[in-house]
């Protein structure tokens, strides 16, 4: 059984993230880079699937820059066979980095029984990738999944959707599945696991050996820029009682007028 897992590589969540000098995305050489939260449950996945099925085969997979392989590395620490590092510029767009996925699968020779995502990454919040890789790749796909059931070819996955109400899909691999939070827990990689990462196979290629050009770039990108600040807070003395119609009316015109929430 050969599964791919599909991460990405994003800004640590405490990281002071600026532009950089040509607004075209954000200053990358003093950002601490981890593996989007959303993927960990897809590789924890992939491992769960493969303590289950010994023979099945992990294969992590990532588009970025080659300056750090952080995230490859951790996934491999956790359990994973081998990794695919696709060199390219970290702010691609979502149709590049789908079919950049896509080639890297192929050139593989292995047929995907199984690919594995993260349902969106926090860094673009796109939610684009999983669902263009599939549909590129002809195969059916399910997103934002809490809950997994694999026999045989069959899976039943459980999905959740706005107020909290699960629906449930039964469909045959191959597919694609996109992981959200609360359907597993990830483990941590153990001293052992960091130690056989060093070792085992991580194979890269640049764009041009999976089929991609910079023609294939749908979005570029351009004036990114910091929000604004916030200002200082308003304070109002409602404490004298003769005051507190006066002080209701001025902060409810300031919603309405300022704040613009009412």
């Amino acid at each position: 059984m050969n599964i791919f897992v599909c991460i990405k590589q994003v800004p640590d969540t405490e990281t002071k993230v600026t532009p950089n000098s040509s607004g075209t995305y954000i200053e990358t050489n003093s950002i601490k880079w981890i593996m989007n939260p959303y993927d960990e449950f897809a590789v924890e996945q992939s491992l769960l699937i493969k303590a289950a099925k010994p023979e099945a085969n992990v294969t992590v997979i990532r588009v970025g820059g080659s300056k750090d392989t952080e995230a490859l590395r951790t996934a491999m620490a956790m359990g994973a066979d081998e990794a695919i590092l696709i060199e390219a510029s970290d702010n691609l767009d979502s149709y590049m980095t789908a079919k950049a996925l896509k080639g890297a699968i192929e050139k593989t020779g292995k047929k995907p029984d199984l690919i594995l995502t993260g349902k969106q990454a926090i860094d673009d919040d796109c939610l684009q990738v999983p669902q263009l890789l599939a549909q590129m790749l002809g195969l059916p796909s399910v997103s934002v999944v809490v809950g997994f059931e694999l026999a045989g070819n069959d899976l039943t996955l459980r999905r959740e959707i706005e107020g909290g109400t699960i629906e449930i899909y039964k469909l045959q691999s191959p597919c694609l599945v996109a992981c959200n939070k609360g359907l597993n827990t990830p483990r941590y990689a153990s001293l052992p696991g960091i130690m056989k990462a060093k070792k085992k196979p991580l194979t890269t290629y640049k764009l041009s050996d999976v089929g991609v050009a910079d023609a294939d770039m749908r979005i570029k990108y351009s004036a990114f820029s910091l929000p604004p600040e916030k200002p200082a807070g308003k304070k109002m003395d409602a404490m004298d009682a003769a005051k507190q119609n006066e002080v209701v009316k001025k902060v409810v015109g300031l919603l309405r007028t300022e704040a613009k929430v009412i």
